[in-house]
């Protein structure tokens, strides 16, 4: 359809204003044609991946629109996470509205504009935080490693001929556009409100695959397949959703509907540009939320909502292409003859470039404590830095085990990408994919600059342990196309593929042990050293207080929720025994006495010491204590007559 403004006039909602909508004679059509759009907010995105929301009302919008594209509005930055940048003695930040995205209108329909009858709409527009006339929040940063990225690959196409030669390209052709793509997923999981997770049914019918891509019933069916119609109606374009491997089967109740509802989900939509793609994520997960709520149904995105059963990921699929002004297009990581080599140079480059640097790009990926519980083995959640492109060139990878993926479809040369595997729903989509392309950017750029061809470049790939290559570390491997987790032992993957961080202290540490590989985010002024710092302080924060406010108290809500059941009467040597284990592992993790500090005692006060080396390893601590009484506390349970469930929120 051509895109005017009478054409989307004929709509009888509004949900989506493309950017050639974005000028003031288009907009003022459309909104008093739409007077059901009450309000405008700017949607920016901090450092903590938190999403601004305000009311502006659309008359004062309208009036002020000029004055609003260019300067927006301010807010006090103490609210958003930018520490160290928004300090109280200086904390205003502008929001600065982006013209080059779509702008979707959010729909309350809880709320009716009575003269049209239909709901209340907010426009959301995305927006940059300006600080200090500098733009500090996560959209600008991805912006800036956009740019950083065409202008290399644009002085490569220049001063490297042979990267023409590579592709097939007339020497003479000259780019006219880099197009870096993106697409995300989300898996999540949904609930009635009030229930809780019965551990051991979940994890039986997991293993069952009772659920996965089955059939989905009642208000979950009938939400997912609204979600799916209205993802249509905002042009993001949706290709499934479907039951993923958690979950158990829901209930009906008295009133004929489902209760006890416990199912894990996914919806996946079409891939777009790179800002645009985090941006529809952003508001998708939002829409869902919505969606489900009004079927009276609860979302959560979390990682790994329930210990024992599937988490939740995000796969982060990232493509790069370029057109020549002769309006060719070319997948950057495509060759020219598919049958013989599984990427280009530039393909290569990018992937050694991800594994090579990845202790600085995952901080920004994998940066809670909620996304630490998720990567643990035997849950299809990547751990180990490696690599999968597949056993020959015939046959694309499908192993799920590993950190990234080349993927590739030998009848769609379009289709070429990276699968970046270990992003959760929670992942800040922006400044993954900055990181992300800083990383590759570095790795393609040592790959043109070796003069080495796609083959070469495949050995050094393919390197083993201990051998000495030109970019990739001397002891470390890169490639498996075996099940990482059942073809080496733990110790053989540590020394393989290094020994991945266990907790938040334990990753954001890279940012001080690996100051060459930071080096490579502050190439092109992407990050900033003020950004780095500012991000590195968040995420110690957020760790120790939700450590401190959340985990450790529902750790003493747990540890005092296992009682004992028996009776003298009706008690055996075995539940004694049982008991008396239980017990003493009470005692440890949070009884005090005059001779001993309890765990949870000497986690506290390490927090308030500051002592975060400490703290991260009792954390390891606690959380392997917490799962021991967890299944202590079962195996005493199912040897009792009473009742045997036993829950944990």
């Amino acid at each position: 359809m051509e895109n005017t403004i009478e054409n989307l006039l004929t709509e009888p909602m509004l949900h989506c204003l493309p950017p050639w909508t974005h000028n003031r004679e288009n907009l003022v059509k459309l909104l008093k044609a739409y007077p059901e759009i009450q309000f405008v907010s700017l949607v920016a995105v901090d450092l903590g991946g938190n999403d601004t929301d305000e009311k502006i009302p659309i008359s004062l919008f309208i009036d002020e629109m000029e004055r609003f594209f260019k300067v927006g509005v301010q807010t006090d930055g103490s609210s958003v996470v930018l520490h160290g940048i928004a300090t109280l003695n200086n904390a205003k930040v502008d929001l600065v509205p982006d013209l080059s995205v779509n702008w979707f209108v959010d729909y309350n329909y809880d709320h009716i504009y009575i003269d049209r009858n239909l709901p209340v709409g907010t426009l959301r527009i995305p927006a940059f935080l300006v600080h200090d006339s500098k733009r500090v929040d996560s959209r600008s940063i991805l912006k800036r490693a956009i740019d950083n990225f065409t202008m290399e690959i644009n002085r490569l196409f220049n001063e490297y001929p042979h990267i023409k030669e590579d592709f097939g390209i007339d020497m003479s052709e000259k780019i006219n556009e880099v197009i870096l793509t993106s697409a995300t997923e989300l898996e999540f999981w949904v609930k009635t409100p009030e229930d809780s997770a019965d551990e051991e049914k979940l994890s039986t019918s997991q293993m069952l695959k009772e659920q996965y891509w089955k059939r989905t019933k009642g208000s979950v069916r009938t939400a997912l397949e609204e979600t799916i119609l209205l993802l249509n109606k905002y042009g993001v374009k949706p290709e499934i959703g479907h039951k993923e491997v958690g979950g158990v089967s829901a209930k009906i109740g008295v009133n004929g509907k489902l209760n006890h509802v416990m199912e894990q989900l996914e919806i996946v939509w079409k891939y777009s540009t790179s800002i645009q793609a985090a941006d529809n994520e952003l508001f998708i997960r939002e829409l869902i939320e919505e969606t489900f709520k009004g079927h009276g149904l609860e979302v959560t995105f979390g990682a790994k909502p329930i210990e024992g059963v599937a988490g939740s990921g995000k796969h982060i699929h990232v493509g790069a292409a370029v057109t020549f002004n002769n309006g060719k297009y070319i997948n950057l990581f495509t060759p020219k003859n598919r049958t013989y080599n599984y990427t280009t140079t530039l393909g290569w480059g990018g992937l050694l470039g991800i594994l090579k640097n990845y202790e600085v790009v995952n901080p920004f990926i994998t940066g809670t404590n909620d996304a630490f519980n998720r990567l643990k083995p035997g849950f299809e959640a990547p751990v180990c830095t490696v690599s999968s492109i597949g056993h020959n060139v015939e046959t694309p990878s499908r192993n799920r085990t590993v950190l990234v993926g080349l993927i590739r479809d030998m009848n769609n040369p379009k289709a070429t990408r990276f699968e970046v595997r270990s992003p959760n729903p929670t992942t800040n989509t922006y400044l993954a994919l900055a990181s992300l392309y800083q990383t590759m950017l570095d790795g393609i750029k040592a790959a043109v600059e070796s003069g080495m061809s796609a083959k070469e470049l495949e050995l050094e790939f393919s390197k083993g342990y201990g051998e000495d290559k030109f970019y990739l570390e001397k002891n470390r491997m890169y490639r498996s196309e075996n099940d990482v987790f059942e073809h080496y032992t733990e110790d053989e993957r540590n020394k393989f593929f290094g020994n991945p961080p266990a907790t938040v202290w334990e990753n954001i540490q890279s940012f001080n042990l690996e100051s060459d590989k930071k080096e490579i985010l502050y190439s092109g002024n992407v990050f900033s050293h003020a950004i780095v710092d500012s991000y590195y302080e968040a995420s110690i924060d957020q760790w120790v207080t939700e450590l401190s406010g959340r985990i450790i108290q529902n750790n003493i809500d747990l540890v005092r929720s296992c009682k004992k059941v028996h009776t003298k009467e009706n008690g055996t040597d075995i539940d004694k025994s049982n008991w008396d284990e239980i017990e003493k592992l009470r005692f440890y993790l949070m009884k005090d006495s005059l001779e001993r500090k309890s765990l949870f005692t000497k986690m506290k006060e390490g927090i308030e010491a500051k002592d975060y080396a400490v703290v991260s390893e009792l954390q390891l601590e606690m959380n392997e204590k917490i799962t021991l009484l967890k299944h202590l506390y079962l195996d005493y349970r199912r040897n009792l007559f009473n009742e045997c469930k036993f829950y944990w929120n």
